[in-house]
């Protein structure tokens, strides 16, 4: 990735809020143009607005809308240079009360869409000697009560990953992963607001929360990624790095 030769782009999902946006703002103070994508239409405008970016919404679950979107993305000759596919839902409950339509919904949120839109992007990323940073979870790794769709499609990320590495490492086109552990996010405090007690478990729970007193920041997620797109990293490839606090060690 010759980081002289053109300006740099990024393409961030999910970017409207939380881990997303962090990445978005993190990269951008690293110099790169961003393309800012989310369903959240108001949200991922205002995002891109104040980086001075593009915003695109599409539901990365309509795999047919991401396959328009990677066309926007390069249709009027943009590259890519880092592809960070963040967007990620789930609703946790028990396996055996769940159903296909939600089954089908968090695949293709999870998997389905990172894995097309990585397909649609894939000519620019390959031009540019680019990176790729694919968000999934340590319930991917592990196992996680009450998400085990969520799991089976984060750990499916994993796999992905690894043999996406294999296969564009001769285009010098790194691919690696970012497993965030419990983290302040809107999402994750609007839990903790139904759950009072939820936050302060977490702190407990989590080696560097009790140093700290705080859980995770999107921020300590983004400055991950920034690393994993950079330079600096050119020779680490088809990794998982969790970014937890501790809370799983292996």
């Amino acid at each position: 990735m010759d980081e002289n030769s053109h300006s740099r782009t990024a393409v961030v999902t999910g970017a409207a809020r939380g881990i997303g946006e962090a990445i978005a703002r993190t990269l951008h103070a690293k110099g790169y143009e961003i393309v800012a994508c989310d369903m959240d239409g108001p949200g991922v405008e205002a995002v891109a607005a104040d980086l001075g970016g593009r915003a695109l919404r599409f539901d990365i679950s309509d795999l047919d809308a991401v396959a328009v979107a990677g066309a926007q993305i390069t249709g009027s000759g943009g590259g890519v240079d880092v592809l960070v596919n963040n967007a990620g839902w789930d609703h946790i409950a028990p396996f055996a009360s769940t159903d296909r339509t939600l089954w089908e919904k968090v695949i293709n949120v999870n998997l389905l869409g990172p894995i097309a839109l990585t397909h649609a992007l894939l000519p620019s990323i390959r031009e540019r000697n680019g990176r790729i940073v694919n968000i999934s979870s340590d319930a991917g790794r592990t196992g996680s009560k009450g998400e085990v769709v969520y799991a089976g499609a984060k750990g499916g990320i994993l796999g992905f990953t690894r043999a996406l590495a294999r296969e564009l490492a001769a285009d010098k086109v790194t691919v690696n992963a970012v497993c965030p552990g419990p983290t302040d996010t809107p999402l994750n405090r609007e839990v903790a607001a139904a759950n009072p007690n939820l936050m302060a478990a977490l702190k407990r729970s989590i080696p560097l929360a009790r140093a700290h007193d705080r859980i995770g920041k999107p921020e300590d997620i983004a400055n991950a990624v920034a690393f994993l797109a950079s330079e600096e990293a050119e020779w680490v490839t088809g990794q998982t790095l969790s970014v937890n606090g501790g809370l799983l060690i292996a």
